[in-house]
């Protein structure tokens, strides 16, 4: 967190200096990580950071991964598509090669949202394997 505010404070001395302006979203009050951003969660600011917002529709009910301070630019790592997947959730894994469709019963090791890589137990065979969420909950995995 401590590299983050020299960052902040070297752009806007920059900004300053050349005189250029331009907005970007910050949270008006703290964001619990876990939680679905809301439009009362955003504010505008003047400034630029790299990796921050600045259209508001592309924020809009994504997932806080961390929480965000009120004030702080919203980063691009700091939020992701909401979780569709909790811990310890029984989850199908989907293993497709081909005309070959094999599914399974497992256990969420972790969660995760559609798109994200996924850490499941197979419960059958108590074997860790690791695959992508599909916007249906399931988990795919091999190629």
């Amino acid at each position: 967190m401590f590299g983050r505010e020299i960052w902040l404070l070297i752009v806007a001395l920059l900004m300053l200096a050349t005189g250029a302006r331009a907005e970007m979203l910050v949270a008006a009050r703290t964001i619990r990580a876990q939680a679905l951003i809301g439009p009362a969660d955003l504010a505008r600011a003047e400034g630029t950071m790299p990796e921050a917002f600045a259209d508001p529709a592309v924020v809009l009910g994504q997932e806080a991964r961390v929480a965000i301070y009120a004030g702080r630019p919203i980063l691009a790592g700091d939020i992701g598509p909401p979780a569709l997947v909790e811990r310890n959730q029984t989850v199908t894994l989907v293993y497709r090669r081909g005309a070959l469709t094999i599914l399974a019963e497992g256990r969420a090791l972790g969660r995760g949202g559609a798109g994200d890589s996924l850490r499941a137990m197979n419960i059958a065979s108590r074997t860790t394997i690791t695959g992508r969420v599909a916007a249906d909950g399931t988990v795919h995995v091999g190629s």
